[in-house]
């Protein structure tokens, strides 16, 4: 309201996808609660959406989705309301696998404004996400979560919360004090300006720093690590981090050696991608179930030849049984697998050999062999550089400063997911051009992550060797 063009405002390609699974998820609730009218709703005419609501139900209307109410200077549009007698059921529809807390406020305000305009509410609901839906039966695929109890208890709550948000909005800027606030419950986009730039090794960058601990450390008045008294009480890894942080030097602990005896050669190393769509659209998979749809490995012989192979979907069929032929004749013969968080490959895995029962053996035989470097390197090793972090994007550069990701057009985790499931979901929405970038892109940064693993392997090994 008082910076309507800030740039934190506009929301970027991940804050776009969500919006989209939103939206996607409320079209789809609307054909679960059939029979309804949708009142279309322009911005810039809310006052007409208020007024097509109202005639809609003197029609007799039994189910309106988005049906829109306004009552002194609040508007609201809810997602589904269906008559029920004399009354009403409000639903709230939400992309979540459960009714939160959050959806309470929601809910409340919602109740608020549509009795607030005449209409008795009977009972209020979260629609929600039913994980225990399989595809291809969709038939049920929402839970609906009744919470009118919780919302009623709210009720008495939101007249005041009403009025506090108008004196906000009709004020001067708000003069607010940072804090926790600020990340409850969703963190808020404005923070990079009212929050001071911390000093490099900020004691916000300890590992796992609990808040007991900070604020005994605030209390010594230690803003940075290398303040921290060299007797206070600290985890091994926090000491670790001390030191390193202390010494501006790589710390290496002595057991290095016999942790990373595992990842002698030959040695295969493994990465997958993997996307995870609100609406299962392949057999077998749940809301937000996680399906491979793209792999990398290296294969490191014993004299360090290194060779690759890969795999990506196509766009418009179903990757889990390809997936697994590929990725079994991909592995074949190999030794050990490496991966990085191995937890998520082995997982994946597991769930493949569930689905598919034919394959469970070779695919058992395959998760026994995967070894994971991330305990390794959190275990034995810390750089300055990690600031804190153990995933792959911090650990390598600082360990391995010619390997970088900032090539790459996709260069991270999620970016990748968003780009795959626009990729293979959506392909129409791509022109050809853009759909072969965007495969090439995706090889690239996947390819990446097992080429990291052999360098950051080889770094470990290094290290190992000057160990003790």
């Amino acid at each position: 309201m008082h910076e309507r063009g800030a740039p934190e405002l506009v929301p970027d390609a991940a804050l776009r996808a969500v919006f989209a699974r939103g939206n996607r998820v409320g079209e789809v609730a609307r054909e679960h609660v059939p029979g309804g009218v949708l009142i279309e709703i322009d911005w810039r005419r809310l006052s007409h959406a208020v007024r097509e609501t109202a005639k809609v139900i003197a029609d007799g209307a039994s189910v309106i989705y988005e049906a829109c109410f306004a009552e002194s200077g609040v508007f609201v549009a809810v997602d589904v309301l269906e008559r029920a007698g004399d009354g009403w059921v409000l639903a709230e529809v939400k992309s979540t696998t459960s009714a939160k807390a959050t959806h309470i406020d929601d809910a409340a305000i919602q109740t608020h404004v549509v009795e607030a305009a005449g209409l008795s509410v009977e009972r209020v609901e979260v629609m929600h996400l039913n994980r225990e839906c399989v595809f291809p039966d969709l038939s049920n695929l929402f839970a609906r979560t009744d919470v009118t109890e919780e919302v009623r208890a709210h009720l008495p709550e939101v007249p005041a919360r009403v009025e506090e948000l108008r004196d906000c909005l009709e004020g001067d800027l708000p003069d607010a004090e940072i804090g926790d606030r600020c990340k409850t419950p969703y963190d808020c986009p404005f923070m990079g300006r009212c929050w001071p730039e911390l000093p490099a090794d900020h004691i916000g960058e300890l590992f796992r720093l609990g808040k007991k601990k900070r604020e005994e450390l605030t209390d010594l008045g230690c803003e940075t690590i290398d303040a921290i008294p060299a007797e206070t009480s600290l985890t091994d890894m926090q000491v670790r981090q001390r030191e390193a942080v202390v010494t501006g030097e790589v710390v290496v602990e002595a057991g290095l050696p016999e942790r990373i005896r595992d990842f002698e050669l030959p040695l295969t190393y493994l990465d997958f991608e993997a996307i995870n769509p609100v609406i299962p659209v392949w057999p077998g998979c749940h809301p937000y179930g996680q399906v491979v749809v793209q792999f990398s490995v290296h294969h490191e012989d014993a004299d360090g030849v290194v060779e690759h192979r890969e795999w990506l979907a196509e766009p418009g069929r179903d990757p889990q049984e390809e997936s697994i032929e590929e990725l079994l004749a991909a592995t074949a013969g190999a030794r050990r697998v490496a991966a990085y968080h191995a937890s998520f490959e082995r997982s994946r895995i597991n769930e493949l050999a569930k689905r598919f029962p034919q394959y469970a053996e070779r695919l058992g035989d395959l998760a026994a062999k995967l070894i994971d470097l991330l305990p390794v390197v959190r275990g034995n090793v810390y750089h300055p550089g990690f600031h804190g972090s153990f995933s792959l994007k911090s650990v390598l550069p600082a360990l391995v400063p010619e390997e970088s990701y900032a090539h790459l057009a996709v260069a991270d985790g999620y970016t990748a997911a968003t780009a795959l499931e626009a990729y293979l979901l959506a392909p129409e929405a791509m022109s050809d051009a853009e759909r072969e970038k965007t495969r090439r892109d995706l090889l690239a940064y996947c390819k990446q992550d097992t080429w990291s693993l052999v360098v950051l392997a080889r770094a470990l090994r290094g290290l190992a060797g000057g160990a003790g």
